[in-house]
């Protein structure tokens, strides 16, 4: 039986093709939707145009709207999708692109998290630049872009949560190429929660409730070692609350 070709919105054709697993989606003519990804990363490398649409829909908060943000690549978005009722009926809003690195996020900062003008933002970024998604970024510039979105969101009013690169032992689509996922991970959360503690931020450490014995994501909270299962998503929810929380009592 032939294929039906499927016509995906943007979001969505980012979403499954700047990952590393769209080769196992079988329903998807995926030689012919990776080069429209290619394409499109020529033309648009921050996917400006992957909610454009969704945010002209987004109204101005409402009086005493305690609107929230989150900032991110695979793992914000996949929260979405792995369990969806923790965003239902909250003043919530999903940003995240999978495969985005901390250069791409801050390209998409201003239309993505300030023009919703929400009160808090929760920034997940950095993992995909420790596995080199878009080429070699040092720690140093990985850091450098993320306190850049944070002093963006400061200047429009937005208190800033800063989380945790969650742990990984081996990107699997990045095995045997050297790159030492452990020690980069532990060096960017600590400057992470070095400027937190300096800046007023509220430092959300995902890390330590989510660890194995080898600084690796624990076996029942991942389907590939880098992106929650929803377990691991059920994990993080009572955390990311209270950060968010204390965030809002920020002056």
């Amino acid at each position: 039986m032939r294929m039906k070709k499927l016509r995906l919105p943007l979001v969505a054709l980012f979403a499954l093709l700047s990952t590393n697993t769209f080769a196992q989606q079988q329903t998807v003519d995926t030689a012919k939707q990776r080069k429209q990804f290619e394409e499109l990363m020529k033309q648009d490398w921050a996917c400006l145009k992957c909610f454009q649409e969704e945010n002209t829909k987004v109204a101005p908060p409402k009086a005493g709207e305690q609107r929230i943000v989150f900032m991110g690549n695979s793992i914000t978005i996949g929260w979405k999708n792995a369990h969806p009722d923790f965003f239902e009926g909250k003043p919530y809003i999903n940003r995240g692109i999978s495969g985005q690195t901390t250069s791409q996020m801050l390209i998409r900062f201003r239309p993505d998290v300030i023009n919703l003008k929400p009160k808090v933002v929760v920034i997940l970024a950095g993992t995909n630049d420790i596995a080199g998604n878009t080429g070699y970024t040092p720690v140093e510039t990985i850091f450098g872009n993320i306190v850049s979105m944070t002093e963006l969101a400061k200047a429009n009013g937005i208190k800033v949560v800063l989380s945790t690169v969650l742990p990984v032992y081996e990107y699997p689509w990045r095995k045997g190429m050297g790159i030492d996922a452990v020690g980069k991970i532990a060096d960017l959360n600590q400057r992470l929660k070095d400027y937190a503690a300096k800046n007023n931020c509220v430092y959300l450490d995902y890390f330590s409730a989510m660890e194995d014995d080898k600084k690796g994501l624990k076996a029942e909270l991942t389907y590939d070692g880098v992106h929650p299962n929803k377990a691991g998503y059920l994990v993080m929810e009572p955390l990311v609350e209270k950060a968010i929380a204390t965030a809002l009592k920020k002056k």
